[in-house]
Formats: C-alpha cells, sequence, structure tokens
C-alpha cells in the first residue's frame, strides 16, 4: 500500500517538480557529496555531485503533447541541473533513454536530441523502450557529467 502511496505522489508531482526545478534545495555532506533537488521527490535526489561527477536522475515531463515537447521540455532540464552542478552538456559522459514506445517515438526524439546535443562532445548513450512511471510519460533521458 506505500509503494501505491508514493508511486501516487510521484505521478502527481510533475507540475510541482517542473515549479522547484529552479529553486532546489542543495544538501552537502562531509564526504563530498552533493546532492541537488532533493525537494522535489521524497525518494530520490535529482542530482549528485561527487568527485567531479555529475550524476543526473531520469528526468521525465508529463507536460507535453506529444515526444518531441517532452524531449525538449526534459532537455531543458537536464541544461538546468547540469548548470546549478557547475557544467554542461559539452562534458557528458552517458546517457540513457527511455522511450515508450520506440518504434514510434525514436526518430522525432533523435532529432530533437541531435540539434541539442554539442557535436564535438558526444556522450556514450543507450536507448531502449520502456513502461515509464506514467501513461503520459513518453521519454526518460538520465545523463552523467564531468564537472
Amino acid at each position: 500500500m506505500q509503494g501505491n502511496r508514493l508511486l501516487k505522489t510521484a505521478l502527481t508531482s510533475t507540475v510541482r517538480r517542473q515549479q522547484c526545478l529552479f529553486r532546489t534545495t542543495v544538501a552537502r555532506n562531509s564526504s563530498g557529496i552533493t546532492r541537488l533537488g532533493t525537494e522535489v521527490l521524497p525518494t530520490m535526489s535529482q542530482a549528485v555531485v561527487h568527485n567531479d561527477i555529475v550524476y543526473l536522475s531520469g528526468q521525465v515531463d508529463g507536460t507535453g503533447e506529444d515526444v518531441v515537447a517532452q524531449t525538449k521540455n526534459v532537455l531543458a532540464k537536464v541544461d538546468a541541473y547540469l548548470e546549478e552542478a557547475g557544467t554542461d552538456k559539452s562534458k557528458l559522459l552517458t546517457s540513457t533513454i527511455w522511450l515508450k514506445n520506440i518504434e514510434r517515438d525514436f526518430g522525432a526524439m533523435n532529432e530533437v536530441w541531435c540539434q541539442w546535443i554539442d557535436q564535438n562532445n558526444k556522450p556514450v548513450r543507450a536507448t531502449t523502450e520502456a513502461s515509464l512511471a506514467a501513461p503520459n510519460m513518453l521519454v526518460e533521458i538520465q545523463v552523467t557529467a564531468a564537472k
């Protein structure tokens, strides 16, 4: 039952996540780990920085009407968290992309990705199909970057 409550909280917090994006909480501890966006969801940080590596959680968007709009919104979140962590997309190391329907949406998502990515500094990337956390979510993107 508690799992259902957490899932419901996560699914209903998309708008709250977007509102909180630019006023995130920074939590530092004695081991040199910095956590960003800890107030967005009770289950995770939106970004963690350790040893000059920035790890972003999977970013999603439930407001865009199609995969193009959602991908653009997600990549804007990625840019914002990377900037807050002191880096940018030119320093990406890895990326993982999950699509709700890879056959239908891969081409459109990939066009947005190719327009966004730093052409001189492409990360390694994996793209796969997956059931996402809510029915209206079409794409989720997670990245890791150097500082």
